[in-house]
């Protein structure tokens, strides 16, 4: 039988027909937990009402017309968006790699207004931005970058939760304009820096007039336990992007910014045919008010407290377990050795988990699970760990 889709991915062998809550269940009938949340984006878990209702109201009314009009939706959202962030306004685009490039052409525009030729961003060694071309070079990961050159200039690297190296950075290179940071990395293994590593980048921007943008696409919408990560940090970025769980499965990204950054766009620079549509932005508003109702930030602070005292009472006692971190719902359990076939493993004893830079187990549950549901998740993966090492 000929494959009609391209080779982008190796999916594991199910095909799920439906979910609800923190359940999905496959084609043959068979239930599983889900545990990584389509990788941070079902904040709310699946088929929740209020989402629901959101996206078929709107779409028996109207889907899509373009930014070559107002979009009311998408004005109410920006509204509500500045308000919890406390940025200054907001650019809507499909996806957090959209979201990012925007930061990206933000930076230059700014760096360009300084009458800097060749504006720099200072990223970082293990991040992940994207897969555009732009956000590719961003990311701090080689095999990401690997037969996709020539990459695009404009970046310098640094190692996460290395203040010096910013600051030697800062000394020797007259072209940086901004540091693109993640508070928390995803991808690079659930990595949590010093507590003050975002003070003391906003400090340094502060001084050199640098834009502090901050990859907030996975943390962001109360992941962490705050709306935002950085909110643990009381600070606030001049750019943040978001994405994943602002829609709860439905395609939306976002580019907030403050200040300065907040003037750069002007008609022209930038814009997106479906970003910030009337039905995507109905489902993120969705998201924010049930958020904001049910007080899931501060749920997922507690899950989080109770999950990682799971963890560390079943596997503190494996020499094989090297760390168990996490900060909210983002939750890493880093292994002595490549672990990666521990997704299918999980896949068959009914849980979905993630495995991300080679060794550490990554959790991203729904924020709506139940104490129950987040006794299941730390059993369920103890022992799918404890098989896999012994």
């Amino acid at each position: 039988m000929t494959d009609t889709l391209m080779h982008n991915y190796a999916p594991l062998p199910v095909n799920f027909e439906k979910g609800e809550g923190a359940q999905l269940w496959d084609t043959e009938g068979k239930t599983y937990l889900d545990a990584l949340g389509g990788i941070a984006v079902c904040g709310l878990g699946h088929a929740h009402p209020a989402v629901t209702k959101a996206i078929c109201e709107q779409a028996g009314k109207l889907v899509h017309t373009s930014n070559i009009y107002g979009i009311k939706n998408q004005r109410t959202l920006a509204d509500k968006l500045t308000a919890l962030s406390g940025m200054d306004n907001v650019f809507f685009s499909n996806s957090g790699a959209e979201a990012n490039e925007a930061a990206i052409k933000l930076a230059r525009l700014f760096g360009h207004s300084k009458n800097i030729d060749q504006p720099a961003i200072i990223v970082m060694e293990g991040s992940f931005h994207g897969r555009t071309m732009a956000t590719l070079t961003a990311t701090g990961n080689r095999k990401i970058q690997a037969g996709f050159e020539p990459l695009v200039q404009g970046f310098v690297r640094a190692p996460y939760n290395d203040i010096e190296a910013i600051k030697n950075i800062a000394k020797n290179n007259p072209n940086v304009v901004a540091v693109l940071v993640e508070p928390v990395t995803g991808e690079g293994g659930i990595k949590i820096p010093a507590d003050d590593y975002l003070n003391q980048i906003r400090d340094i921007c502060d001084q050199q007039n640098w834009l502090m943008m901050l990859d907030e696409i996975q943390t962001g919408i109360c992941r962490t336990g705050k709306w935002f990560a950085h909110q643990h940090n009381n600070i606030t970025p001049d750019v943040m992007t978001l994405a994943k769980a602002l829609g709860n499965g439905v395609p939306i990204g976002a580019c907030l910014a403050k200040g300065e950054a907040a003037k750069l766009f002007q008609p022209g620079h930038h814009g997106s045919t479906y970003g910030g549509n009337p039905l995507v932005t109905s489902a993120a508003l969705a998201v924010i008010d049930t958020c904001e109702k049910d007080k899931l930030a501060e749920r997922a602070a507690s899950l989080s407290v109770k999950m990682l005292t799971g963890f560390k009472d079943n596997l503190s006692d494996l020499d094989a377990v090297v760390d168990i971190r996490g900060k909210g719902l983002m939750i890493g359990i880093q292994l002595d050795r490549p672990c990666a076939e521990l997704v299918k493993a999980g896949l068959d004893a009914g849980i979905l988990i993630n495995v991300t830079a080679g060794d550490v187990v990554r959790l991203l549950p729904p924020l709506i699970i139940s104490d129950e549901q987040a006794d299941q998740i730390v059993s369920m993966v103890s022992d799918v760990i404890r098989a896999f090492v012994s």
